[in-house]
């Protein structure tokens, strides 16, 4: 452990509610001089922390707050720059150590929070209590064609499927997209969720079938769960058995 004064804390603060956020992740943001992050994510956090120094940047200046965050770290500031869900999941993390060797003084300090699967799944129910996998639909950073791939894999291994950026304002029909390449393998009738604004207020849920799915407008602010063939529909809730009556 470095004690020279510049450590840099990549927090997962969770969807944005305080009772949602680990202790870890407070304890970090309270320690901070400076919190930096996507603009949203600052506006979602200030509320909770008043008092500290905040910085905030765009969609695409992933870079830029991480190199923020490093030179504020490198001063002598104790900094937190945090994510939505967790840090690692679709955060910030990797970009913070593939940037780190030009900053090897600075300790940096990695904080987990509750990712979207998991906040989501417990608003629906219980549908990832056996095998899943995490499919982002975001195109930005990954070809669709790999997406594709990753998408027919699963569906092929009858996997729970959580799908992350299921949609965007250029990106409308990429969920149908997805629902397309799932059903090669899925049966129309399989059991489905929808979560928004997970832990925020407005937040909604719907369960559904596959094929109504393919059908649902849906945002970035949605998290969408494709069951498996054992999936079921228990008081309402989505449900994936464990198999614990079969032992």
């Amino acid at each position: 452990m470095m004690d020279n004064g510049m450590k840099l804390y990549v927090v997962g603060f969770g969807p944005g509610s305080a009772n949602m956020m680990t202790l870890e992740a407070q304890t970090a943001i309270l320690e901070s001089d400076m919190v930096i992050g996507y603009t949203a994510y600052v506006d979602l956090i200030k509320p909770l922390f008043p008092g500290k120094i905040y910085n905030a940047t765009g969609m695409r200046q992933e870079k830029d707050r991480v190199q923020m965050a490093f030179a504020a770290a490198r001063q002598g500031q104790t900094v937190s720059l945090i994510c939505s869900g967790d840090s690692v999941v679709y955060g910030m993390a990797g970009l913070v150590w593939e940037c780190s060797e030009a900053y090897s003084e600075v300790e940096v300090i990695i904080v987990p929070g509750v990712t979207a699967a998991l906040s989501g799944s417990a608003v629906l129910g219980a549908p990832l209590t056996n095998d899943f996998c995490v499919i982002s639909l975001s195109d930005l950073l990954t070809p669709w064609e790999k997406i594709e791939k990753r998408l027919l894999g699963a569906a092929m291994a009858d996997f729970v499927v959580a799908l992350y950026n299921p949609a965007s304002s250029k990106r409308q029909d990429y969920l149908a997209r997805a629902c397309d390449i799932l059903l090669k393998h899925k049966s129309a009738d399989t059991v489905c969720g929808i979560v928004r604004n997970i832990g925020r207020n407005g937040e909604e849920r719907r369960i559904l079938t596959l094929s109504e799915l393919r059908e649902t407008h849906v945002d970035m602010f949605t998290t969408v769960f494709i069951g498996c063939s054992e999936t079921k529909v228990i008081q309402g809730k989505m449900v994936t058995p464990r198999g614990y009556k079969d032992v």
